[in-house]
Formats: structure tokens, sequence, C-alpha cells
């Protein structure tokens, strides 16, 4: 499976984004990771493949939304309210299982390629 992220971008503080991850085969929890600059990656959200259940970290509460189109094996993130502190590389993420430790970048089986995101302040 690959996957094929886009979306990313230049917006002030305040701004939004909504960046895509497109697979291309079957996948079952899927989700966003970010690595800024000097700092380790981290956990964003995750969806399962219902849709129904869906994390965030707390960092992200109330102004991301992840959704995902399974008919069309592609995964959304939008980003409202964006920080400075958002800025970063986002990378797709995708397991073919569920996913119970949600955050652990060790149980996701494929990664996209990375899209940037900066917010100016």
């Amino acid at each position: 499976v690959q996957l094929q992220a886009s979306g990313g971008g230049l917006v002030q503080a305040g701004g939004s984004l909504r960046l895509s991850c497109a697979a291309s085969g079957l996948t079952y929890t899927m989700g966003w990771f970010r690595q800024a600059p000097g700092k380790e990656r981290e956990a964003v959200t995750t969806i399962s493949w219902s849709g129904y259940s869906t994390y965030y970290a707390d960092s992200v509460k109330g102004r991301f939304t992840i959704s995902r189109d399974n008919a069309k094996n592609t995964v959304y993130l939008q980003m409202n309210g964006l920080k400075p502190e958002d800025t970063a590389v986002y990378y797709c993420a995708a397991a073919t299982q569920a996913v119970r430790t949600w955050s652990d970048s060790n149980k996701y089986n494929y990664w996209g390629q990375g899209t940037q995101v900066t917010v100016s302040s």
C-alpha cells in the first residue's frame, strides 16, 4: 500500500488547511503524525475504518478534525485555528488492522512521504 499526502502549505495563524492522504489499497486505522524541526515525531489524530472511533492529541482537540472516505481510500485532516506551534511535516500513516494504542507509530505499517505545514505568526 502506498500513501500519497497532499494539501500542506503556508498559512497565517488562525487560518485553515485541509490535508488529504490517498491510499493505493485497503487500510484499517489511518492517522496523521507530525514532526517539527528538532523534535520527535508525535501522533496528531487517528480514525478507525468505520470512522466511529477517532482520537486526537490534546494540543489539537477542538481545532482539527479527521475524516475518511472509504470509497476513495482517502483520509482527510481539516485543520482550523492553526497556530505557529502546528508548524511541522505532517505524515499520513495506515495500519492493516485495528490499532489499540493509537499514538504508537510502531503500530502503523505504511507511511506517506510527508507534507509541510507552516504557520506564520
